[in-house]
């Protein structure tokens, strides 16, 4: 039996096959009345897209991918909602990977080793380190999220990141300002990650130009940026002498921050009177907490915009581009564990 073509599906849904296309590539700018009928012959005729077809017309497939650490945090699974409707405005099919932080499948994954249907991968890594990155990033398509790739000078990719120092200063200097003056940090990585020492040297810098004075004490180290770290961590700070306890708290990840708001509900003490507690993530739960938690925002939006282009552009360029950091935005969410002002979600 034939295959199913472009062809047979604009026939049978009365459009032309650039409509087709566009549908089925999910680009804007195709009414929703024309998308569910082009569907509707593509579900009746069971059309299947060939990547392989593409590949041979026009030299790529269309096909990129997101890999990321852990689907589970909402960091990610919101990043690659960004990425998904970007990456579909540009006519490109996205395929999420996780990589749980092993280094040798994000080298996998960089090097396009056994992803003979992509075009590039948008990475971002945890353990792989630049010198790996280095030897192999121009033989394949790909863009770096984060900062594991440029802890040198070195720029071994294209690169997006947020600012780690100044987002971890804007949050401890908003603590500081509310008249904070033990402030702890959670998020003191115990692996020396890229992340975790950015925030920890903005964390410092703020307490420095606050004229406060760092208390290794109040920095606890973790295993992973995830709650059970958070409450762990925070059980320890709420088990130091009453005076050496800290009134504040900077959580380098709304995962540790959920987990110590749970660890000082079960000490009795309260949010923001107690202790106040800001993130860094700004992640959609965060709004959701009770009490609703202060957040650096970075802004996902972009920062999904710039690598997807920035991989379309090298995807489709025919000679070797300089590599290209690009940092995006974020800015600070004041919510109720700071300023203990309480708030209607969306009035």
């Amino acid at each position: 039996m034939a295959a199913v073509t472009l062809k047979d599906v604009a026939e049978r849904a009365g459009v032309s096959i650039k409509t087709v296309s566009n549908v089925v590539r999910d680009a804007p700018r195709v009414s929703a009345s024309t998308r569910e009928r082009v569907m509707k012959a593509v579900h009746e005729l069971g059309y299947r897209p060939n990547p392989s077809a593409r590949r041979l017309r026009t030299g790529h497939s269309g096909l990129i991918a997101l890999a990321v650490p852990d689907l589970s945090t909402p960091y990610f699974a919101e990043l690659a909602h960004h990425v998904r409707a970007e990456a579909a405005g540009l006519g490109l099919t996205v395929l999420i990977e996780e990589t749980l932080g092993d280094a040798t499948e994000e080298l996998r994954l960089a090097t396009g080793v056994g992803a003979s249907l992509l075009d590039g991968v948008i990475l971002s890594p945890l353990r792989v380190t630049p010198d790996e990155l280095a030897s192999v990033a121009s033989a394949f398509p790909l863009v770096l999220l984060g900062e594991r790739s440029y802890v040198s000078e070195e720029v071994v990719a294209d690169h997006v990141r947020i600012d780690n120092v100044a987002a971890a200063r804007d949050a401890t200097a908003h603590l500081a300002a509310l008249g904070r003056t033990r402030i702890a940090a959670v998020g003191v990585d115990q692996q020396a990650s890229a992340t975790s020492r950015q925030r920890l040297e903005g964390f410092q810098l703020a307490l420095h130009e606050a004229g406060l004075t760092y208390d290794p004490r109040l920095a606890p180290t973790v295993k992973e940026f995830d709650r059970r770290n958070g409450l762990t961590a925070m059980r320890t700070l709420t088990a130091l002498p009453p005076e050496a306890r800290p009134d504040a708290v900077f959580c380098f990840s709304d995962l540790l921050a959920a987990g110590a708001q749970r660890a000082l509900y079960e000490a009795g003490l309260s949010i923001p009177g107690d202790v106040a507690v800001a993130g860094i993530d700004g992640s959609e739960e965060a709004l959701y907490s009770t009490p609703s938690l202060t957040s650096v925002v970075p802004d996902k939006a972009t920062i999904a915009s710039l690598a997807v282009k920035c991989l379309a552009t090298r995807i489709r360029a025919e000679e070797t581009l300089p590599y290209e950091v690009h940092t995006a935005p974020h800015w600070l969410d004041a919510r109720e564990s700071t300023d203990g002002e309480r708030r209607r979600l969306f009035t």
